[in-house]
């Protein structure tokens, strides 16, 4: 399964519905009457071992703790309650990085209801003094630190949810190692409760000293200080790249991309993927965006993958192997980009054959035999047809000349 795609919905006779109460850091104090009454008269309480403590003893209640792993043990979890009234117990918002979230993927909307309480989020902006349309959200429960590199400009605010006590410690090393060590990291713990707490320090103070009393429970607050980064915009400097010379350059990629129009959750093949520049970019073009990328070379491929780790996009998909072959069982795209072995027999077939209604494909040739393919399928499919030549300045001698790159033959098309 791709990352960022839902699991297939539980079958429908097995789905229990699922009230999910969001419960604030003090606890079950807190709870309105309301939902003391739903969580009491429910046949099946789930929850973290934390939140089940906190309940009093209820006659013939069943209460479980959460699977480990989560996704995987959660169906049969949820299966063996049967028709039962099951109630799921969460912190703060169920829908922020929560529980909430993975049962309406499982089981669907019509079965879940979400009885949320105020978010961690929203108690952390209130603490900083943060408008929510001034800050990002990055979650990293459960998720690979780097995803926080997408996110890097001087002066942008950023709230993380945590994994654990240990999260700020790689945070603290991840914004060091990109010139974002004078960074206040701020820690907010148990918002809410009686025993909240605050901790500030430098991301570069934090790696001297690291602090010894950090609570699991808390959000990290980023006030990113450091140099200029990369942009969102497609075009990211060639430099930006580790690569062997097979990368699509600069100004080609944005030519691509443009065409291939990255939108919020769809899916992109980057078959030939090279460096992985251009499903790379995709990604970073919103956080739900999505790559496989396809490589034969097994060096490339590894490089496609520290690539988009150290880009901010760890989530991309790498597979090694040769189209078409490599195609078969990957989950539908919704646009391709062919960069390398377009002529190989049935990769454009391949391609085109896999892409839905309203589906772009961008192939980029080079040779005369690329060349005349990509002729014939734009008289063959309409679209579009381009030749894009790009000439940079070089020394020549004490002069200044123009040095032209190998042109480019682009075929585009929107799938009718």
């Amino acid at each position: 399964m791709t990352i960022g795609t839902p699991p297939p919905l539980l079958p429908e006779i097995a789905a229990p519905r699922v009230t999910v109460v969001g419960v604030a850091a003090d606890g079950w104090a807190s709870l309105p009457e309301r939902l003391r009454r739903v969580v009491l008269g429910a046949d099946v309480v789930l929850g973290g071992r934390r939140h089940l403590a906190m309940l009093p003893e209820v006659a013939g209640q069943r209460r479980e703790a959460w699977p480990s792993p989560l996704r995987e043990g959660l169906p049969a979890l949820l299966e063996s309650a049967g028709g039962a009234r099951v109630v799921a117990l969460a912190s703060g918002d169920p829908l922020v990085s929560g529980i909430g979230t993975t049962l309406l993927d499982l089981l669907g909307a019509g079965a879940v209801r979400v009885e949320p309480a105020v978010s961690s989020v929203a108690l952390a902006r209130a603490r900083m003094g943060w408008p929510s349309e001034r800050c990002a959200v990055v979650t990293l429960v459960g998720r690979d630190p780097r995803l926080l590199l997408r996110e890097l400009a001087p002066g942008h605010r950023v709230l993380v949810l945590s994994s654990d006590a240990r999260t700020p410690d790689a945070v603290a090393a991840l914004l060091a190692g990109a010139g974002y060590g004078a960074t206040v990291m701020t820690v907010l713990g148990d918002l809410g409760a009686s025993t909240e707490s605050r901790l500030a320090a430098t991301a570069d103070a934090w790696l001297a000293s690291p602090p010894q009393d950090v609570p699991e429970l808390h959000v990290l607050a980023l006030e990113l200080a450091g140099p200029p980064a990369y942009g969102l915009v497609a075009g990211l400097p060639d430099d930006a790249f580790e690569n062997d010379g097979q990368l699509t350059k600069r100004d080609l990629r944005a030519s691509a991309l443009a065409r291939l129009a990255p939108a919020p959750g769809q899916h992109l093949w980057d078959v030939g993927a090279g460096a992985g520049s251009v499903g790379i970019e995709w990604m970073r073009a919103h956080p739900t965006c999505r790559t496989t990328a396809v490589e034969a070379d097994a060096g490339r491929a590894e490089r496609v993958a520290r690539n988009a780790g150290r880009l901010g996009v760890p989530g991309l998909r790498v597979v090694t192997g040769r189209a078409p072959g490599a195609l078969d069982g990957l989950p539908a795209p919704d646009a391709v980009f062919v960069g390398g072995g377009a002529t190989r027999p049935g990769v454009l077939e391949a391609c085109l054959g896999a892409l839905p209604p309203g589906g772009r494909l961008v192939v980029h040739g080079v040779t005369l035999e690329t060349e005349v393919m990509l002729a014939d399928a734009y008289r063959r499919h309409g679209g579009e047809l381009t030749r894009l030549a790009v000439e940079t300045t070089a020394q020549i001698g004490s002069f200044t000349g123009w040095t032209p790159s190998r042109t480019v033959t682009q075929w585009s098309l929107t799938v009718g």
